[in-house]
C-alpha cells in the first residue's frame, strides 16, 4: 500500500497541509479557528485562489471585504494586501491554489498582525 503524508502546519490562527507541490503551483487545505484570522499580508511572487469548503470567510482584498460561505471562491491578485478571517462558530476550512514563479513560505510581507509577526512590513 502506497500513500503520500501530508503534514499539518500549526499557526496560531489555525493550521494548513500542502497537498500538491509542483514547479508554478500549490495547493494547500488551510483551517482556521472560529473568530481568528491571519496576517494582513501580501506576496511578490504569487498569486492565490481560495474556495470555501465549510464555514464563513471574512476575505479582504485590497479595500474590499467580502464574505463567502461554502462552495463559493475569490482570486488574490499578485501584490495585493490581503488577509482572511473566520467570524462563525465552526472552523473555517477552504482549499487555496498558489499561481506564480516562487511559492516559498517566506515571500509573506506582513503588515498587520494579531500574533506579534509583523512590523512595518516586514517579510516572514
Amino acid at each position: 500500500m502506497e500513500f503520500d503524508s501530508h503534514p499539518l502546519v500549526y499557526r496560531p490562527w489555525g493550521c494548513y497541509e500542502t497537498l500538491v507541490l509542483s514547479d508554478r503551483f500549490q495547493v494547500k487545505r488551510i483551517i482556521v479557528k472560529s473568530g481568528q484570522q491571519n496576517s494582513l499580508q501580501m506576496h511578490y511572487h504569487r498569486a492565490e485562489h481560495w474556495t470555501v469548503v465549510s464555514g464563513t470567510a471574512e476575505v479582504t482584498i485590497g479595500d474590499s471585504v467580502k464574505l463567502l460561505t461554502e462552495n463559493e471562491s475569490i482570486y488574490v491578485p499578485l501584490g495585493i494586501k490581503h488577509r482572511i478571517r473566520n467570524p462563525g462558530t465552526i472552523p473555517l476550512v477552504f482549499i487555496e491554489v498558489q499561481t506564480g514563479a516562487y511559492l516559498g513560505e517566506d515571500d509573506i510581507v506582513r503588515f498587520q498582525d494579531n500574533y506579534g509577526r509583523a512590523e512595518a512590513g516586514e517579510v516572514k
